[in-house]
């Protein structure tokens, strides 16, 4: 499974609705740490059915960016029953990023 595109329409349905843990990865495409961090978000979206990973453009959704307080990105996101339980600034590794699951 790949990474799903999170948007203030699907947020609801696609993260708080979820019964499975989620991963956010708020990015941008001209952040140069962000490009590191997509392949190996991608890559932990193709191992692990058992997590849903989604990505935020924060350019393209300011409001959730915000309702996150995300103030630099790459930021790692990881929800639960619709609650925030672990969150990371800054680019990760995957163990980094799997420790966090």
């Amino acid at each position: 499974m790949s990474a799903v595109n999170i948007t203030k329409n699907n947020f609801q349905s696609e993260v708080m609705s979820s019964d499975k843990t989620v991963l956010l990865d708020f990015w941008a495409p001209w952040c140069g740490p962000c490009r590191m961090v997509v392949p190996i978000v991608e890559e932990i979206a193709g191992e692990r059915p058992d997590i849903k990973v989604g990505k935020i453009n924060v350019d393209e959704e300011p409001e959730l960016a915000g309702q996150f307080r995300v103030m630099s990105i790459p930021t790692l996101v990881v929800m639960k029953d619709g609650k925030v339980v672990n969150q990371a600034m800054g680019a990760r590794s995957k163990s980094a990023i799997l420790g966090m699951l």
